[in-house]
């Protein structure tokens, strides 16, 4: 079960973040809203959410998914891949705010890159997507420290998703949403695979948090099919944020 979120309001440069998706600038006031609803929809599934200040100079930040990877046992802050997001990882106040809630934090070091938005959690065993934005040094420091705290972790190659929860959610329960290049990696063959349309790949990531899961509107499969399996659903619009490239997962550290 987890207990704490960590947030980050979007910044009024929100506008200008990194993006493939060829969707459009998101909307500042659109996005705050959302953001806002997002916040809502976790503090429903019994949570305490942190809420930290937006940083205008950083147009991703409220992505706080790829700097840290919270674990049962310390906080990892990462080194993202994207040069433009790598200070992100810098930041004072979300470094306090994690070492208030943890006694270890540890640090990707040069010339490792990783971004936690590759790392999906599955108990204590973290996969790790070997993508453009994580490198093969990042990925080999990441499961030294995890390995350092009795956790394991093992890389999963990836050609086609920007990030491995672009393409994955883990559900708990030994379920796990598929969708693209996934639905046939070795793997994940020993889990209850729950397979996405190509065309509704977005609406793979979700977010599984204590026996709710949120999921992003606008994918009515997607969410049929979780709810058929019993889960407690959150619709939650996150499409300023896909102008973006970002999700559900990417906005929240949970832990």
């Amino acid at each position: 079960m987890f207990k704490n979120v960590i947030v980050r309001v979007p910044s009024k440069t929100i506008s200008e973040g990194l993006t493939s998706a060829n969707e459009g600038k998101p909307v500042y006031e659109k996005a705050l809203v959302q953001h806002e609803n997002y916040v809502s929809a976790l503090t429903k599934t019994g949570v305490n959410v942190t809420v930290l200040e937006p940083k205008d100079e950083f147009p991703d930040s409220c992505f706080v998914e790829d700097v840290a990877l919270c674990t049962s046992k310390c906080a990892i802050i990462t080194r993202p891949g994207a040069e433009s997001r790598r200070k992100e990882a810098e930041l004072e106040d979300m470094i306090e705010a994690l070492k208030s809630f943890y006694d270890n934090i540890e640090y990707i070091k040069a010339p490792g890159t990783i971004e936690a938005g590759d790392i999906m959690m599955v108990g204590d065993h973290f996969y790790i997507g070997h993508s453009d934005r994580t490198n093969e040094e990042g990925a080999r420091q990441m499961i030294e420290i995890l390995e350092k705290y009795g956790l394991t972790g093992q890389v999963v190659e990836m050609k086609e998703m920007l990030h491995l929860k672009t393409g994955l959610a883990y559900l708990e329960n030994n379920n796990l949403l598929v969708a693209g290049e996934f639905k046939t990696a070795p793997e994940f063959e020993k889990f209850n695979k729950i397979e996405v349309d190509i065309k509704e790949a977005y609406g793979a990531n979700c977010i599984w948090v204590n026996d709710y899961v949120l999921v992003p509107k606008g994918y009515p499969n997607v969410q049929k099919k979780i709810e058929d399996l019993g889960y407690k659903v959150l619709v939650v619009d996150t499409s300023e944020f896909r102008k973006i490239d970002g999700g559900l997962s990417c906005l929240s550290l949970r832990f």
